[in-house]
């Protein structure tokens, strides 16, 4: 079970990974190259060892030989989304038979009517999807644009988080989006690397975090009758090199 995933910066505790992280959902913010792929690597396979499929959504469109090599894995299904049938038939076939699934996406193919929704967001609201698939949200650089076409996503996510048996991670690089307080209560366990722009997380610690460094922030799963406190440490992320099997 890879459920070790780093350790605490001011103890000499390990960063494990738990079964919850398999139900509530996690947000990992960062600027390029702070390791959010990486953690969501570390999260991916945790989910992978734990039997649950797995829907990978790449919204940069990444052409296969673009996507990294530790996602592929012998569980590595590649697709590019579109309108077709063939693409409609493909990935039937991939999720009757619960394979994990890389899907390239242009953003573009969501709608920005707000009451229009796309057929990209039909797909991801499959009863096939929502009962046995863990989600992956892994937006683009342009986030100006891309939050444009993401809109109808944002205004249904509250609902959509509902319907899902399992919990999803959004990985994006800081946007204003994210200090919206509504938005955050949908994340559990919210990961804050290297942030330099000072309209949003702007404090002198995420400034100069290296690497794989992360502002760890977890809602603890005590049962209470209000919302729990937010606890929150730093923490590093072990590096993940694939080896082939």
């Amino acid at each position: 079970m890879r459920d070790l995933i780093g350790r605490y910066i001011n103890s000499i505790d390990k960063l494990r990974l738990d079964k919850r992280t398999l139900y509530y959902n996690t947000l990992i913010l960062g600027e390029e190259g702070s390791g959010k792929t990486n953690l969501a690597c570390k999260i991916r396979n945790y989910v992978i060892d734990n039997e649950i499929s797995t829907l990978y959504l790449d919204f940069a469109n990444s052409n296969e030989e673009e996507v990294e090599l530790r996602y592929k894995d012998k569980y590595f299904n590649y697709i590019r989304f579109d309108e077709s049938d063939k693409f409609l038939e493909e990935f039937t076939q991939l999720v009757s038979e619960r394979k994990h699934i890389y899907m390239a996406v242009n953003p573009n193919f969501f709608s920005t009517q707000k009451d229009v929704r796309s057929k990209l967001t039909d797909i991801l609201q499959t009863p096939e999807l929502l009962e046995h698939y863990y989600y992956f949200f892994h937006d683009i650089a342009n986030l100006n644009g891309f939050y444009a076409k993401f809109e109808d996503f944002l205004l249904y996510m509250f609902g959509f988080l509902n319907l899902k048996k399992h919990g999803m991670t959004f990985l994006s690089q800081p946007n204003e989006i994210f200090e919206n307080p509504k938005l955050k209560l949908l994340f559990t366990f919210l990961f804050v690397g290297k942030c330099s722009n000072a309209d949003y997380f702007n404090t002198a610690i995420l400034k100069t975090l290296r690497k794989n460094k992360f502002l760890y922030q977890n809602r603890p799963g005590i049962r209470t009758l209000i919302l729990n406190d937010i606890e929150t440490n730093m923490v590093e992320i072990d590096e993940y090199i694939y080896e082939e099997e």
